[in-house]
């Protein structure tokens, strides 16, 4: 039987759901397109509390971590975060990640809810004396608020300025009588937050319910709606961020899958799959993760080749029709050599070959409160509108 989170009662009744890494979740509530246009023009709310949460805690917990991820854990001072790779002695991706340094010696680290026991089977596997791991995701809830108005609704429920709050940062914070801790960061290109609710379960969901209502009732005049997992794929898509599983695995390395930004091979501490990085990086990967736009008709899916001069090159890791762009977009692995962004190739979408070019990613992204950046190029939301003829897509933050 698959497990629920915390506000199951809620997707019982107002989502409509599948099973999802163990999970029922809703994979839409009013529909996947307008879900999409919800978060880039108002906010949307989403349950991911069926995410992987631990503690990491002790005084050789900097080290521990610093041993096992890629990017440099000793850089974070308290309520800072960032985002790194767990990988394995062959420098292939075992899961991504963000780690928050909460205390001086205590860290929060989320991770894919598909890979929760596997990820805790090797962190326990390689775990040092004096440090502690504690496994908080059943006993906590976790919502992201994604959205240019997303940090309005958290203020008003907090009661917190999250304005000076940086991205990757993290802060505690009162709802109501109920400790929360809110991050900054986000899987859409929109600003966007969590909020953990501690110490609530699917036994005993009060609290996650209380605050997930609190959410939607301060949200209504936002115009925030949840929002189900269709929409997030479609939107991590558009912002060019990898799906475990589908992008990244433990045969890929972060040098072909473009993720050199989460590796800091020169920190003071090695860490496992170092060797095969710096190895990889200094040769040259064979392919690299590659996004590109369809320019021919069709919409490119996962596992579809890619191909160049009627040579299969490569294939689809994820693909998908655009709600912001109304272009059908895609990412996947090919040579580096048709890789460059002007450079085109053909996806293979049933029994033909259509015509797609290489863009820089990420395909969306919101910049500022009146800028976005698409494909590589930055522009004011009004001239995206008129690009892009959607002008119920954006709106300015305000």
């Amino acid at each position: 039987m698959a497990k629920r989170t915390q506000v199951y009662s809620y997707h019982e009744k107002h989502g409509h759901n599948v099973e999802y890494a163990g999970f029922d979740l809703p994979v839409w509530f009013e529909g996947i397109v307008p879900e999409c246009r919800t978060v880039r023009s108002s906010v949307g709310l989403f349950d991911v509390s069926h995410m992987g949460r631990i503690t990491v805690e002790g005084k050789n917990a900097e080290k521990f971590l610093n041993r096992l991820t890629t990017n440099d854990v000793s850089s974070l001072s308290v309520g800072q975060g960032h985002y790194s790779l767990l990988c394995n002695p062959t420098g292939g991706i075992i899961d991504d990640l963000t780690i928050f340094r909460t205390h001086s010696t205590k860290y929060l680290v989320v991770y894919n809810a598909a890979n929760r026991e596997k990820n805790w089977n090797w962190l326990e596997q390689h775990r040092d004396t004096d440090v502690t791991l504690t496994d908080l995701s059943d006993e906590s809830a976790m919502f992201a608020v994604q959205g240019p108005r997303a940090a309005l609704i958290l203020r008003d429920i907090s009661r917190t300025a999250l304005e000076d709050i940086a991205r990757y940062s993290g802060r505690d914070v009162k709802v109501g009588s109920l400790s929360c801790f809110i991050t900054r960061s986000g899987y859409t290109g929109e600003d966007g937050f969590e909020i953990y609710i501690w110490k609530t379960s699917a036994e005993h969901p009060e609290d996650a319910l209380e605050v997930w209502e609190k959410i939607l009732s301060v949200g209504k005049n936002h115009g925030l709606k949840p929002v189900g997992l269709g929409a997030r794929d479609v939107l991590r898509l558009e912002a060019g961020m990898c799906l475990y599983g589908n992008d990244i695995d433990e045969h890929t390395s972060p040098v072909e899958a473009r993720l050199n930004f989460a590796v800091r091979p020169d920190k003071k501490d090695d860490f496992i799959g170092h060797a095969s990085i710096k190895q990889l990086k200094e040769r040259g990967p064979l392919r690299v993760r590659t996004g590109f736009r369809i320019t021919d008709k069709g919409i490119p899916r996962q596992g579809q080749e890619i191909y160049s001069d009627a040579v299969a090159i490569g294939r689809v890791t994820s693909g998908t029709l655009s709600p912001t762009l109304g272009v059908g977009i895609g990412m996947g692995y090919a040579p580096p050599g048709v890789s460059k962004p002007s450079q085109s190739f053909e996806i293979k979408i049933r029994d033909r070959r259509v015509s797609a070019g290489v863009v820089k990613m990420p395909f969306y992204q919101r910049r500022s409160d009146s800028t976005v950046v698409v494909m590589g190029e930055e522009m004011g939301v009004r001239d995206f509108r008129t690009r892009y003829g959607h002008p119920q897509t954006l709106v300015a933050q305000n």
